[in-house]
């Protein structure tokens, strides 16, 4: 007796749906394992005291100054770093498009793809070495203009924390806007010029609105990026500035309170406010011109 596939029944639709999804299985498991579990154990956690008895009082601790004012800090530097990225990232990322010669634009590129991993503990001591106390920068300034840049501007501060931060987000503003502007068409321009419209107008009536929603979910992308960052903030302001990822790991190690459910309320906390930028991000790429 001979088979063949179509008795088999292999070449029914179902069973190539069951193969063909077969592939994605592993990626599954991975988010299972690293992702789900640990987010479902996370919350469940934070609502359990050290004796196991179910409490909310974790999070009703968050409400001391100093884990509101970590919160605060964290949004605030968040918001102001994600919007000078956006602010500059857009201006940049137009102007390397207008780049003729193609070689010249893809080391722009490049080297902006290389920048966005750079940052962490590296990101902060290259910047202690340049604009420290001691820095390249700092000594240039003093020795050849005498400019004393501190101590007006410290790279151990909220400020300096700052352009650290702007840092790594600038290059990744970049990559995420360069696609927003290759999907604005020419003809709307031409068009637009044809009627009698100038540059300004263009841009305040055609171009800005267009691109409004890739620069939010552009801006919303790095608030969540910055919100998570740890290292850099830990080695340039220790404990100096409170953040909400530098007060998990305070909290973590005992340094001054030992307590772990507290660190996961507040962790989850965090999970809520990254749950709202992901939420706003897809509404607003969604509605970006390039995704269309």
């Amino acid at each position: 007796m001979v088979l063949d596939r179509s008795s088999l029944g292999i070449t029914h639709p179902w069973f190539s749906k069951i193969v063909s999804s077969l592939g994605v299985v592993p990626f599954f498991i991975f988010c299972l394992a690293f992702e789900i579990i640990p987010i479902v154990i996370l919350i469940k956690d934070s609502f359990f005291n050290p004796d196991g008895a179910v409490t909310l009082a974790n999070y009703t601790g968050l409400a001391q100054p100093i884990y509101m004012l970590s919160f605060w800090n964290s949004i605030r530097i968040s918001f102001i770093t994600a919007l000078l990225g956006t602010i500059f990232g857009t201006f940049i990322g137009y102007n390397m498009l207008k780049i003729k010669t193609r070689w010249v634009r893809d080391i722009f590129l490049a080297l902006s793809n290389v920048t966005t991993n750079f940052a962490g503990a590296p990101l902060a001591f290259a910047f202690i070495i340049v604009l420290g106390e001691n820095g390249i920068i700092t000594l240039v300034l003093l020795k050849l203009l005498h400019i004393h840049l501190y101590p007006h501007f410290q790279i151990y501060s909220y400020a300096g924390l700052i352009v650290a931060y702007t840092y790594f987000q600038l290059p990744l503003s970049i990559l995420l806007i360069i696609p927003s502007f290759s999907g604005l068409k020419k003809e709307w321009r031409e068009a637009a010029v044809n009627s009698g419209a100038n540059t300004w107008q263009y841009w305040r009536y055609i171009g800005l609105p267009l691109l409004t929603p890739s620069l939010i979910a552009s801006m919303v992308l790095l608030f969540a990026n910055a919100y998570g960052a740890y290292a850099t903030a830990y080695t340039l302001v220790g404990s100096n500035l409170m953040l909400v990822t530098t007060q998990i790991a305070f909290v973590v190690r005992g340094e001054v309170v030992h307590d772990i459910a507290l660190a996961k309320a507040m962790a989850t906390v965090s999970l809520i406010i990254m749950g709202v930028c992901i939420l706003i991000y897809k509404i607003a790429i969604n509605r970006a011109i390039w995704e269309k």
